[in-house]
């Protein structure tokens, strides 16, 4: 067999890097990790039982940031939980149909993330800037079509990255250098030519990517522009509160975004990447839930009435 020619039995398993490790740090690191992925699960869990049990809450704001919770808590189990495994167990190896699984699922959870997070700006576009008709135009069946078309998309758009990722030949190595299956580290190890999933990759991400960005953007260049004519400054403080914890959470995901990938090649760095990779998946999950109950009045309400209930 040719040295080139894919090896279909090398495709059978992947040994994944992650962190190298002495064994005296096995265990802290694991307890960090798992210490951070309870909090986000639990957090994003709150959101949701207060969004169905407080019925003050049953507004379209808070039916995405459920959606948003939802995604999160199925975000982060996509990698954390067999990471922490790798940690314990020292067992780095991972099936070929589980790897891609991991691929698939990992670029659809983020790929929702970011129409939803569009979404949320369009329903803070509708609030501020067409309040009178706001409760027309956001209906329910509006919310239940922009929540649709984000977790069906987000699938649609993952599938011909999986597809063509998977379809190529793992030939030489088969050692990802990451945390997870992810397409970079993928792609390093693929043999053969890699231009057209390459393609492929970049004509979804940044066709996805910019349209999210683009929409987010003009929606908030349309709010400011609504708060800048109200002339009172206590109305103004007040209209740009009901934008605030989105705001943050936009800027949050785009600024790690653009840290992880709007960078030159020859600046790429897998090890650099690993790191990146932890913050993103572990931290924003953590911070959304965070960022809307600590400045928003309607969920400190709801957590309020939860306690007093109890107690």
């Amino acid at each position: 067999m040719s040295e080139f020619a894919p090896n279909k039995s090398n495709q059978a398993e992947f040994t994944i890097v992650g962190f190298s490790s002495s064994q005296k740090h096995k265990i802290p690191m694991f307890l960090l990790f798992l210490i951070i992925y309870l909090f986000a699960v639990l957090s994003n869990l709150v959101t949701i039982t207060l969004f169905f049990l407080d019925r003050n809450l049953h507004k379209p704001m808070y039916f995405f940031l459920c959606n948003l919770s939802i995604l999160d808590i199925l975000y982060i189990s996509v990698t954390v939980p067999n990471h922490l495994h790798m940690i314990i167990s020292q067992n780095k190896r991972i099936s070929f149909r589980s790897c891609m699984a991991q691929l698939f699922l990992f670029n659809s959870f983020g790929t929702v993330e970011y129409m939803l997070v569009t979404s949320m700006a369009y329903d803070r576009y509708q609030a501020v800037c067409n309040p009178l008709s706001y409760h027309q135009k956001m209906n329910r069946k509006t919310c239940c079509i922009l929540s649709r078309v984000a977790w069906i998309g987000g699938f649609s758009a993952a599938l011909p990255i999986s597809i063509s990722v998977s379809s190529l030949p793992f030939c030489s190595s088969h050692q990802i250098n990451h945390i997870f299956c992810d397409v970079s580290p993928l792609l390093k190890i693929a043999c053969g030519d890699t231009t057209t999933c390459q393609l492929i990759i970049f004509g979804t991400g940044a066709g996805i990517t910019l349209n999210c960005l683009i929409l987010t953007l003009t929606s908030y260049v349309f709010i400011i522009f609504a708060i800048l004519k109200i002339r009172s400054t206590k109305g103004r403080i007040k209209t740009f509160s009901t934008c605030a914890s989105h705001l943050a959470i936009v800027i949050l995901f785009y600024t790690m975004i653009a840290s992880m990938y709007m960078k030159p090649p020859s600046s790429y760095s897998l090890d650099e990447a690993k790191v990146q990779s932890v913050l993103f998946n572990n931290i924003i999950p953590l911070l959304n839930p965070m960022i809307y109950t600590l400045k928003n009045n309607d969920m400190k309400e709801a957590v309020k009435k939860v306690i007093l209930y109890f107690l």
